[in-house]
C-alpha cells in the first residue's frame, strides 16, 4: 500500500515537472491539442465541483469507516481484475512475454490470492504492467486527436473514449447481467461504486501533491500531465526522435 502511494506522487512530481516544461517552452504546442478548451475548463469546473461536495468526502468517509486491511484487500482485488485487461493488451501489442508474465500474475493472485485479495504475485516479484485498450490504439498508430474533458470522467481523447469502451468490454464485472439476470443496474452500479470510492481514496496523497504543483493554474496542469502521461505510457517511455530534438532544442 505504502509502495503504491509512493508510485503515485512520483508520478505527479513528474508529471509537474514535465507540464512545466510544456507550458514554458512548447505553450503553442499544447495549445493546439486542446481545440475546445472553452469547453473542457467547463467540465474540469463542473468536475471539481462534483469531487469536492461528493467524490471526495466520500472517499474521506470510506477511509475513516474502512480499517486498512480492507481497503488494501479492496484495492488488490479491483488490481486482479485489472489484470485481465493487462494481458489482453499486452497481447493485441504483441508483448507476448509481458503478456505471459500479467496472465501468470492474474492466476497467481486469483488462486494463491484468494480471488486477488491478496497481492501474492508481487510478493513473488511478478510486477504489475500498465497497458490498456487506449495504449493499444496508440501502439497500432490511432492518433490521440483533441484534448477533451470527460463529465465525471475527467482528461481524456477521442482514442481515450474508445479505449474506455474497449477496456468495459474487457473488464468481467461489465457482464455481471449475464452471469446473474436481473442484476444489470444494483451490481453494475455497485462495483462501479465501490471502485470509484477506491481509487479516489488511493489519490488523497497525489491530489495534495497535485494541488502545490499545480501552481499556474490545475486545469493547465492537469491536461499537460494527462497528455504527457498518455504518451510515455503508449511509448512505454521511448522518446521519438522529434522529442529528443524537442529536448536539445530546450537545452540550447
Amino acid at each position: 500500500m505504502l509502495n503504491k502511494k509512493i508510485k503515485i506522487i512520483t508520478l505527479v512530481v513528474i508529471f509537474a515537472m514535465l507540464s512545466g516544461c510544456a507550458t514554458t517552452n512548447t505553450i503553442a504546442v499544447v495549445d493546439e491539442r486542446d481545440p475546445w478548451e472553452n469547453w473542457n475548463r467547463k467540465m474540469h469546473s463542473l468536475n471539481e465541483s462534483i469531487d469536492e461536495v461528493v467524490v471526495k468526502p466520500g472517499a474521506q468517509f470510506y477511509l475513516w469507516l474502512v480499517p486498512d486491511f480492507v481497503d488494501v484487500a479492496v484495492t488488490n482485488v479491483f488490481s486482479n481484475i485489472d489484470d485481465i485487461g493487462v494481458f489482453i493488451n499486452d497481447a493485441l501489442q504483441g508483448k507476448f512475454a509481458q503478456s505471459g508474465l500479467d496472465f501468470s500474475r492474474f492466476l497467481v493472485n486469483t488462486t494463491a490470492g484468494l480471488g486477488g485479495l491478496i497481492d501474492v504475485a508481487t510478493m513473488v516479484d511478478l510486477e504489475k504492467h500498465n497497458e490498456d485498450f487506449g495504449q493499444t490504439l496508440g501502439y497500432w498508430g490511432i492518433p490521440t486527436g483533441p484534448y477533451m474533458v470527460l463529465p465525471f470522467l475527467g482528461p481524456s481523447s477521442p482514442r481515450g473514449v474508445a479505449g474506455l469502451i474497449g477496456d468495459a468490454a474487457m473488464d468481467p464485472t461489465s457482464y455481471f447481467a449475464l452471469y446473474i439476470p436481473g442484476t444489470t443496474f444494483y451490481i453494475s452500479a455497485s462495483t462501479y461504486l465501490v471502485h470509484s470510492v477506491d481509487t479516489r481514496a488511493e489519490l488523497m496523497d497525489a491530489e495534495a501533491m497535485a494541488d502545490e504543483a499545480a501552481a499556474f493554474g490545475k486545469y493547465e496542469f492537469y491536461r499537460d500531465s494527462y497528455i504527457s502521461n498518455r504518451q510515455f505510457l503508449v511509448t512505454d517511455g521511448v522518446e521519438s526522435e522529434e522529442d529528443e530534438l524537442l529536448l536539445l532544442d530546450d537545452e540550447e
